[in-house]
């Protein structure tokens, strides 16, 4: 593997092999030919190189073996076999306050009186919630008054809600090996389980909620491997941001991308959720982990799964022989913490070379980062210190129980004692909604998951994304920050 700064390439498997399969199909004809004969050797390398040339029509056959998103998305089908598109049954659906409302209005136009599966269609109201503003406040009337009308079970507003991504999960919905489909493009977060776990236009929800299957593509995989140790401030989030910066926000673009690895194997729930959350962002339909005893145990602690025991872990882990796309060997050991600057999330630098850039506002939330262990990396650094003048500072706990773990443990009195807001659950700022929304000229560090241009207010501010430990760093400075500079 060849190495730049101490971090591998990646490589190609199909491009680097190919080669050598065409000479072995040579050698191997040419041995046949004096065999047999002509036209038994014709048939036998047509066989090989429309095969070997071709591994995706190994894939197909079940010649080779499948990766996890192919096995779960054959498993949901009706077909023997692997197909380019497949119309599979999904194991549950969703949508928020923004995507609802219209899955709704086109679920009525179908003229269906009822959903597939009442227990297996949600409505997590995260957005402009709490409701921001007349029109975001009718959005959720309409929500809870077509749940109560169809009997859906799942209606989620302000008073027993959270972050849908870090929600769902946290109530125990979502299971490996489930075929789970979500009207927002964050859907990707759910492969930290084992899920395949995709985004979907509301159009499409809406013919799910109605029949309970969707048509999909069936995905290339991309693998990627994390070798090595995590040094002491550098977390899931740096992980991310590095990948995309390496691949850039087309480097998966319909793409599986699979986290794999010594340090995927170490790292908790929260991280994994973090780095399939941000897949999207480089292009890819969805990111996935494999199941492991971790999985499992967060899985028991869930409302839903308390006696959850899988009795055959092998259906959740890709086949020895799975094709893959492509194949990237990375050992982090000297990574430094990134920061993805405007205004794309592939535009990642080294905190290191960042310094120089002063704030406004620092954000520590979301889907992305808005998870107990985020929040505790935040309260850890900012303990007995106090934020810089002038600068806005907001936390977000992605859900109530995450918001009453902080309490109960201190870490909210630190963040009131620094100066920083404390927000309810929500998605806010992220996406420019509400709770934090930039000024002209203004400048934030996020530990969201984009920074397009307007993305968190006025077209003319500049957003940065951090892991929670840059960022708490950087709300002590004024500026960005190592978390080494105020620790």
């Amino acid at each position: 593997m060849e190495a730049e700064g101490g971090l591998g390439v990646g490589r190609n498997p199909k491009s680097q092999t190919q080669k050598r399969e065409i000479w072995i199909i040579l050698i191997f004809g040419f041995w046949i030919l004096s065999l047999f004969g002509n036209i038994c050797s014709i048939w036998i390398l047509d066989f090989l190189s429309f095969y070997i040339i071709n591994p995706q029509n190994l894939r197909k056959n079940r010649i080779m073996g499948l990766t996890l998103v192919e096995k779960i998305l054959l498993k949901h089908s009706a077909e023997k076999k692997l197909s380019d598109f497949v119309y599979a049954a999904v194991d549950f659906c969703f949508s928020n306050d923004i995507t609802g409302p219209i899955a709704v209005k086109e679920f009525n136009r179908i003229g269906k009186n009822r959903v597939f599966n009442t227990d297996k269609v949600s409505f997590v109201c995260d957005h402009f919630t709490p409701a921001r503003d007349l029109k975001t406040a009718n959005n959720v009337v309409l929500l809870r008054e077509f749940s109560k009308r169809l009997k859906i079970k799942h209606f989620f507003d302000i008073n027993h809600c959270g972050i849908e991504h870090a929600f769902l999960p946290e109530k125990g919905f979502i299971r490996p090996g489930d075929l789970v489909i979500g009207a927002d493009s964050h859907t990707c977060t759910h492969g930290a389980i084992g899920a395949a776990s995709f985004g979907v236009g509301s159009t499409d929800l809406a013919a799910a909620m109605a029949v309970g299957k969707c048509w999909f593509r069936v995905p290339k995989t991309i693998k990627f491997v994390y070798k090595g140790k995590l040094s002491k401030w550098v977390s899931a989030k740096d992980l991310i941001l590095y990948a995309i910066g390496r691949i850039g926000v087309d480097g998966a673009l319909y793409k599986v991308m699979e986290f794999s690895g010594e340090v995927i194997k170490r790292m908790g729930m929260d991280g994994r959720f973090t780095m399939c959350n941000m897949a999207v962002e480089a292009g890819a339909k969805t990111g996935i982990i494999e199941p492991d005893n971790k999985t499992f145990q967060y899985l028991k602690k869930t409302e839903r799964l308390k006696n959850y025991n899988p009795k055959n872990i092998k259906k959740y882990k890709n086949d020895s022989s799975a094709v893959y796309d492509r194949v990237y060997e990375w050992d982090i050991s000297n990574l430094e913490p990134q920061v993805s600057c405007p205004h794309l999330p592939g535009n990642t630098k080294p905190v290191s070379r960042m310094r120089k850039v002063k704030l406004d506002q620092v954000v520590i939330g979301s889907c992305t980062n808005g998870r107990i262990s985020d929040l505790e990396e935040a309260a850890g650094i900012l303990k007995d210190k106090k934020v810089k003048s002038n600068l806005r500072v907001i936390i977000i706990p992605a859900t109530p129980l995450i918001y009453k773990q902080a309490l109960d443990r201190g870490w909210i009195d630190i963040f009131v004692k620094a100066g920083c807001i404390v927000s309810p659950p929500t998605c806010g700022p992220c996406l420019g909604g509400h709770g934090g929304i930039l000024g002209k000229g203004e400048t934030a560090l996020s530990t969201t998951n984009r920074n397009f241009i307007g993305r968190m207010g006025s077209p003319d501010s500049f957003v940065y994304l951090s892991s929670p430990k840059v960022a708490a760093a950087s709300a002590v400075k004024g500026r960005i920050a190592h978390p080494g500079e105020v620790l």
